[in-house]
């Protein structure tokens, strides 16, 4: 069995053009252990192989960091599941998955994620102060006289039926 040969180089200022010693990798961890110890090295090392692109400490924990849309896919995931096991409303999707309300309303408007528990809303298109809001489709189309087809693609596009601005909105 051949032992990995290493290199032994400084954490703070990685060169792999000047280790500080170069062996086997169990007689180079006891070497970086005992002068770390004896205070021979005052410094934190590490153990690389030789040909190792080595990065600085910073580079390597900035490429740790989530980005940001992997992070949204996370949380998106997370609120499926919550979704999955009961909990319908926003503020239960906010409360199971930790996540603040703010940010679960965010989330669930610009993915359009399928939530049960929400209500059709009409808004008077030159009078805000006009709503008309129910739960089920049937009952608003009812009430502003429009079929339910043009209610749901008003719905999607953010459209105008009857005079009316069409949303659906989840219940918190």
């Amino acid at each position: 069995m051949t032992e990995t040969q290493v290199l032994v180089i400084n954490a703070d200022r990685p060169d792999i053009d000047q280790p500080l010693a170069i062996g086997t990798e169990p007689e180079m961890f006891k070497l970086a252990q005992h002068n770390y110890k004896s205070g021979e090295w005052p410094f934190p090392v590490r153990l690389v192989k030789p040909g190792t692109k080595v990065r600085s400490d910073a580079a390597y924990l900035a490429s740790m960091k989530i980005d940001s849309k992997q992070g949204e896919r996370e949380d998106v995931r997370a609120i499926r599941q919550a979704h999955k096991h009961g909990k319908h409303t926003l503020r239960e999707l906010a409360d199971s998955t930790a996540m603040e309300l703010n940010r679960v309303k965010d989330l669930v408007h610009k993915y359009s994620l399928p939530l049960t528990n929400d209500y059709w809303r009409a808004e008077k298109y030159n009078n805000p102060d006009e709503v008309i809001a129910y739960q089920t489709l049937a009952r608003l189309c009812e009430k502003i006289d429009a079929p339910e087809f043009s209610i749901r693609q008003a719905s999607m596009s953010n459209g105008i039926v009857n005079g009316y601005y069409i949303s659906r909105v989840p219940k918190v």
